[in-house]
């Protein structure tokens, strides 16, 4: 995992539009539970979470859920850490897969 980037400035988006483009690609995804190649899994901590939903919007597979707060779902996410390095808030942490 790289080195995380501290990132002082708050995001903003004033409409739904000015957010980026989603890779997320659902169809077979929902069949096919991805989680047996994860060896890290992200947790999401609740206090530092500002609902911005970056997470789930980044999120290649169907494994973030945008509810309040957003949650993981282990069956599906593989453990890519692409939430924890697009997450301006710094609250998702990465676990060892296991722990």
């Amino acid at each position: 995992m790289g080195k995380k980037q501290k990132n002082d400035q708050p995001v903003e988006f004033k409409s739904i539009k000015d957010m980026p483009d989603t890779p997320t690609s659902v169809g077979s995804m929902l069949v096919n539970k991805t989680s047996t190649w994860r060896s890290i899994r992200p947790v999401i901590i609740d206090e530092k979470c500002k609902r911005c939903m970056i997470c789930w919007k980044y999120c290649p597979e169907p494994a973030i859920h945008p509810t309040d707060p957003p949650s993981v779902d282990y069956n599906y996410c593989k453990g890519c850490g692409i939430c924890y390095e697009e997450c301006p808030f710094d609250a998702i942490i990465i676990e060892q897969e296991g722990k």
